[in-house]
């Protein structure tokens, strides 16, 4: 049993399968489509889902001249959730314990409540730094898709105060990270604690389409 757990270790224990397997959770997709959103070449792409597919993460369909690829069988997004909620807490304690530069840069995070508070209050810029496959499934009304890997070099165009940046979900580090950059450049930006799903859960609409 040790073994095949360090065998899906082995297999996990790469930044660009998470990313590829992240995307997958959110829909079936295409080879090419992959490749874009998680920022890697077709081959390489390619190289990383064959790993996957024959450690059983993901399972594979021709359409045409497309190969489609989706999550294989069990309890992936779970795993997949219980990796970003560990990883989350690793990053509040270093936050803790090293003093790291992070801390010094006082990032702040809001909740759902009052998100919708100071929406209706005041005009904020909230910026959605998933991908644009994620926007367009389902987003929180009035928000700009902003993908994380796109936002150094588009923040230009953003107001220098109150932006808010949310994520998939109250582990998904995006948000964090998006949030240290904004401030990092003279930006006043918070991390809102959730995304979609707490949206809804506190009764709100959620919009579908791209931007």
């Amino acid at each position: 049993m040790l073994a095949q757990f360090a065998d899906i270790a082995k297999t996990l224990g790469n930044p660009q399968r998470l990313a590829l397997l992240e995307q997958l959770s959110q829909a079936e997709m295409a080879v090419e489509r992959l490749a874009e959103l998680a920022q890697l070449s077709v081959a390489n792409a390619s190289q990383h889902l064959q790993t996957l597919k024959r450690g059983g993460f993901v399972t594979a369909r021709r359409q045409g001249k497309q190969m489609l690829y989706r999550l294989g069988a069990g309890p992936l997004t779970e795993v997949l959730a219980a990796l970003r909620n560990y990883a989350e807490f690793q990053r509040r304690a270093l936050q803790q314990t090293l003093a790291l530069d992070f801390q010094s840069l006082k990032l702040e995070a809001i909740t759902v409540a009052e998100l919708r508070r100071r929406m209706a209050e005041q005009s904020i810029t909230l910026v959605d730094v998933r991908s644009e496959t994620e926007f367009a499934q389902a987003h929180i009304p009035g928000s700009v898709n902003i993908p994380i890997a796109k936002l150094q070099s588009r923040m230009r165009k953003l107001p220098k105060t109150d932006i808010v940046a949310y994520c998939r979900d109250p582990y998904c580090i995006s948000s964090t990270k998006a949030v240290e950059l904004l401030v990092s450049h003279g930006y006043q930006a918070q991390r809102l604690v959730g995304g979609v799903p707490e949206w809804e859960q506190a009764g709100m609409v959620s919009e579908k389409g791209g931007a």
